[in-house]
């Protein structure tokens, strides 16, 4: 997964990948959901609404949250609570879209408040009480990421 994640920075998706992409979800093709799926597409980690916002000049908060609310309505964007500062979206690479099956952790860095994916880390498997189904898991590890506890040394 990290690999996928450098790899389109390297290559950046072009209109006909990101068209093909929101085809497959069933999603619309409008020039500003390929607009907010290109900035999703370059991020290294999850982001917020707002950090979205300042990279994307061209269309306003209000649309912005629009497109990630229908990429999440069809399994295009996981939505990871639970960080100290809101909500962030990554781009799923579920090939399912009736069942995410791109559940993985995230860890939260207390000291740059950064959220990484711990791609390839299973997020554990939890007994439900009968009559319960799961459809997604969001499971945060809070702490010191690699570079802040090199910097505190």
């Amino acid at each position: 997964m990290y690999f996928a994640r450098f790899f389109v920075i390297l290559h950046p998706m072009n209109e006909a990948k990101c068209t093909e992409l929101l085809e497959e979800h069933g999603i619309k093709v409008t020039a500003n959901r390929i607009v907010v799926l290109k900035e999703l597409v370059k991020a290294l980690h999850p982001v917020t609404l707002a950090e979205l916002e300042k990279r994307i000049l061209s269309i306003d908060k209000s649309n912005i949250f629009r497109a990630l609310t229908i990429f999440r309505e069809n399994h295009l964007v996981h939505v990871i609570e639970g960080g100290c500062d809101g909500v962030r979206y990554e781009l799923c690479h579920s090939h399912n879209h009736d069942h995410d099956e791109d559940v993985h952790p995230h860890f939260y860095c207390e000291q740059c408040q950064q959220t990484f994916c711990l791609d390839y880390t299973e997020v554990p498997s939890i007994q439900l009480p009968k009559g319960f189904e799961q459809r997604t898991a969001n499971l945060i590890i809070k702490g010191i990421c690699p570079d802040c506890k090199e910097k505190n040394l």
